[in-house]
């Protein structure tokens, strides 16, 4: 499959000067080679789903400069290489952008008619908000621009993008996002990430992988480093997103903002944890205590072990009991808001509340973490809501609040768990507009 589609997408686009794309999956692609078998002549770059690995093939390598031992990631990405030292085509982490940074950016006509189609696409699923997570001033303004033009249908919450090499000028630029206030378009907040993903051995954890001994990832901040880059954004008022998937990384924010409220007081701040995919029953009570968000990702989890996805043999078999534990992280009493983290996972929140609801056992001794329709509605809606200060605006059907609205062709609490995505969204309305709506032969009243 794989092969059929670069090489449909070679002919049918001769003359660009690369063939690129994204969103497959890891264990795909076993070497550079693999990709100039299929393309040779142009270069190759194929980004992961969960945008932290990439492939490249040996034309690309060589245009970077990384084929050879000598040019090397900065930070926690690798370039991944063979007992010869040359490169696998296999890139982790920052060592992708020694390839990605040579890629040809599209025009502004071009990415702002892109967006457009994607904003149509996500209205079509019944999504009316989204929290767009590597932002910075000129991104946030390309929404505003297109809130200007009257032509926006999704709210977009944009936190600014922390990286560990900033310094403290770039808090200025957080501050100023935060100023623009849109009816759609808004900024507020930071985004940082701690750690990588399990699939790339870059996720911080407690304890060592459990298909691979060797693999000792560090934090991309250290608990000091985050403590005062988080401690600066929170003292500016600004809300605080970090990626955790390791439990050693939710562990080192939850850390770090416990010496933020130290620092600076604590205030109705929201601060939230991305994704944590696996967490250390100690850390639980934690998010309740601290008044942080849980904020996850139900498709992130592999739905059954017969996917043959490399997440469980990442972790082992010790760490399943824990993992994905959104009905532990619930019941601890913590603020539980659910999305996609599309482009990484499918935005349709149907497939997301397939998994949430459906999801199989890894193993008979392990706890059961689903949730159930009610909550799933309540994690997207009115709790996701209050994840972005918006609980008295949005996120409920009551008088006063927006008319953000979707109607399903079924309904969803008549319908089966393992039907759920049978249902679609028939009508999606934002602000009191009809942004979406199917023909009314297929709706189910």
């Amino acid at each position: 499959m794989m092969k059929k589609a670069l090489q449909t997408f070679a002919a049918q686009n001769q003359t660009n000067e690369w063939v690129d794309g994204r969103g497959i999956k890891y264990g795909i692609i076993p070497s550079r080679q693999a990709l100039d078998e299929i393309v040779s002549d142009r270069p190759v770059y194929i980004n992961a789903y969960d945008g932290h690995t990439s492939w490249a093939n040996t034309k690309a390598l060589e245009m970077a400069g990384i084929l050879q031992p000598g040019k090397e990631a900065s930070g926690v990405g690798m370039v991944v290489r063979d007992e010869n030292g040359l490169a696998t085509g296999e890139l982790r982490e920052t060592a992708m952008n020694l390839v990605s940074d040579l890629l040809p950016e599209p025009s502004e006509a071009r990415k702002r008619e892109l967006l457009k189609m994607a904003i149509a696409k996500i209205n079509a699923t019944g999504v009316t908000s989204v929290h767009n997570m590597n932002g910075d001033m000129e991104e946030l303004m390309v929404y505003a621009a297109l809130e200007d033009a009257g032509e926006m249908t999704l709210r977009v919450y944009t936190p600014f993008w922390i990286k560990p090499g900033m310094s403290k000028e770039v808090f200025k630029e957080a501050a100023e996002m935060a100023k623009i206030q849109g009816e759609y378009a808004r900024g507020g907040a930071a985004k940082f990430f701690m750690d990588g993903v399990w699939e790339s051995y870059t996720a911080l954890n407690l304890d060592p992988y459990a298909d691979n001994a060797e693999a000792q990832p560090d934090g991309i901040f250290s608990l000091e480093h985050f403590t005062r880059m988080a401690a600066a954004c929170d003292k500016l008022g600004l809300q605080i997103f970090v990626h955790c998937c390791g439990d050693g990384a939710v562990r080192r924010v939850l850390d770090g903002y416990e010496a933020v409220q130290t620092l600076n007081g604590k205030r109705d701040s929201r601060h939230r944890v991305e994704h944590i995919e696996v967490i250390h029953p100690d850390d639980l009570p934690r998010f309740k205590e601290l008044g942080v968000i849980a904020s996850m990702q139900t498709s992130h989890a592999p739905f059954s072990m017969s996917e043959g996805d490399v997440w469980p043999a990442r972790t082992g078999s010790e760490r399943w009991p824990r993992s994905f534990a959104w009905r532990d992280i619930k019941n601890a009493g913590a603020h539980l808001a659910l999305g996609s983290d599309w482009t990484v996972a499918p935005f349709d929140p149907m497939i997301n509340l397939h998994v949430a609801m459906n999801r199989e056992l890894w193993s008979p001794t392990d706890p059961d973490q689903r949730l159930t329709l009610e909550e799933c509605i309540l994690g997207y809606t009115r709790d996701a809501a209050y994840a972005e200060f918006k609980e008295n605006e949005k996120g409920q059907i009551k008088e006063g609040y927006l008319a953000d609205l979707v109607l399903f062709t079924h309904d969803l609490f008549a319908l089966k768990s393992e039907d759920i995505m049978t249902a679609k969204s028939a009508l999606t309305m934002v602000n009191g507009k009809v942004v979406f709506e199917t023909p009314l032969k297929s709706v189910r009243l």
